[in-house]
């Protein structure tokens, strides 16, 4: 069953496994300036900030110390899909989250296996890096 259309990108789904709504997932973080409770969240809200070429706010939770000046996207990328394989804490304020994000580019299939590692300050978390798998 194709997703409803408007299903967040990030995949999540609510108990009864239905795909939640982007204004019920990502939407509250990327469009309402909420922060993301936690760091699988704020990973799943900056993939969705890919799909929908938000680079403001993929900058805005990228962590200071690491944040590049800017974002360019890979024209015609189209997004397929995220997995999440992994969560975990790493301590009070820090928690890596591994991830498969699939994209395709010209054509050309491109899959991301990476762990990152998040860390909270003042309350919001923020990417800090992560290790391509």
């Amino acid at each position: 069953m194709p997703p409803a259309p408007d299903a967040c990108p990030c995949g999540r789904q609510d108990a009864k496994g239905r795909p939640l709504g982007y204004a019920l997932c990502c939407g509250r973080f990327l469009d309402a300036g909420n922060p993301a409770p936690d760091a699988q969240s704020l990973m799943r809200s900056r993939y969705t900030a890919f799909v929908r070429g938000r680079a403001d706010y993929l900058l805005a939770t990228w962590h200071p110390a690491r944040r590049p000046p800017a974002l360019e996207f890979e024209h015609g990328a189209k997004w397929l899909g995220l997995q999440v394989s992994g969560y975990r804490s790493t301590g009070a304020d820090t928690a890596e989250v591994e991830f498969v994000a699939r994209h395709r580019v010209a054509g050309r299939a491109v899959r991301l296996h990476e762990r990152g590692r998040f860390v909270r300050e003042e309350g919001r978390w923020y990417y800090l890096d992560g290790d391509i798998i």
